[in-house]
């Protein structure tokens, strides 16, 4: 049972808050339907993603036992068989679709989504993800979809501000992702992934620099446009704009000095000075949102 669990890798389920994104900050967080219909619809996605999880193993499971850490996932390492792999990812497609058809609104929609995030991540697994950005651009369109999920089952609009901040935080998290690759195939002489070759330090480095600047002035632009501070009433919400630099920064020290990016969702959970400026900057909204 244990390692079927980690077949699913629950752990990562921490990305599919972004569906919740929506529900925060169209100002229905304190919604008890709309609430509902956030928790839903992210268990929804968690089961889809789990579902690729299983998917991604089964077809890598040569490739995996080759690798010096991916060699103890549960296939890889044959604790869990193909077939009980194959049985437990149909099983998380129709838990996925069975949470789908409670939503109360926008099911249809959100169905869509979510079934086209699995065949676009079906291709990503067998195809896609062999060629350099293509394969980040589309790990961050699946956070974009995220976001678009939780907008159709909450009734919240989702705005053209968080459809770009989105993609290049994600676009930014992937890229840092891959130099832990790059580090790892100069160091060993095999590449992690087939496509790690069309990558180097000097190319993630600047694609890394590129993204996270982008991603700050898209934010600085949000923070200043008259329909938000209209909408939020905070004049002075670009203040918050000093909590995104200094998270950036810290990230992209932990990804160059400590060279800890391998793992995004591990690095959030272990990173204390992270954590404390997440919630620093999800304390200042929840005050300007619901407060304000």
């Amino acid at each position: 049972m244990r390692n079927l669990l980690r077949l699913l890798r629950p752990q990562q389920w921490i990305k599919n808050g972004f569906v919740l994104i929506p529900l925060f900050f169209g100002g229905k967080l304190f919604s008890p339907s709309a609430s509902l219909s956030g928790i839903i619809a992210f268990f929804a996605f968690s089961f889809a993603a789990s579902a690729i999880y299983c998917f991604n193993d089964i077809i890598d499971v040569e490739a995996d036992r080759r690798h010096p850490v991916k060699r103890s996932r549960p296939i890889a390492s044959g604790a869990v068989s193909l077939s009980w792999a194959y049985a437990l990812m149909g099983w998380m497609v129709v838990l996925s679709v069975l949470l789908v058809t409670l939503l109360p609104i926008g099911r249809m929609q959100a169905g869509i989504v979510i079934a086209f995030y699995f065949v676009l991540n079906l291709a990503y697994c067998a195809r896609l993800k062999r060629y350099a950005i293509v394969d980040v651009c589309v790990v961050a369109f699946g956070f974009v979809l995220r976001i678009f999920v939780g907008g159709f089952a909450t009734g919240v609009t989702v705005s053209n501000w968080l459809v770009l901040m989105t993609y290049l935080l994600a676009l930014f998290l992937s890229f840092a992702k891959r130099r832990d690759d790059v580090l790892r195939m100069n160091e060993t002489g095999e590449p992690p992934r087939q496509n790690t070759i069309r990558y180097n330090l000097t190319f993630i480095n600047q694609a890394i620099t590129i993204t996270g600047s982008v991603t700050l002035v898209c934010y600085i632009m949000y923070t200043v446009s008259p329909e938000v501070m209209t909408r939020f009433h905070a004049p002075n919400l670009y203040l918050t704009s000093i909590l995104v630099l200094v998270g950036l920064l810290r990230y992209i020290q932990l990804t160059v000095v400590d060279r800890r990016s391998g793992d995004p969702t591990k690095l959030l959970l272990r990173d204390r000075f992270t954590q404390l400026l997440v919630a620093a900057w999800l304390l200042t909204f929840v005050v300007i949102i619901y407060w304000g």
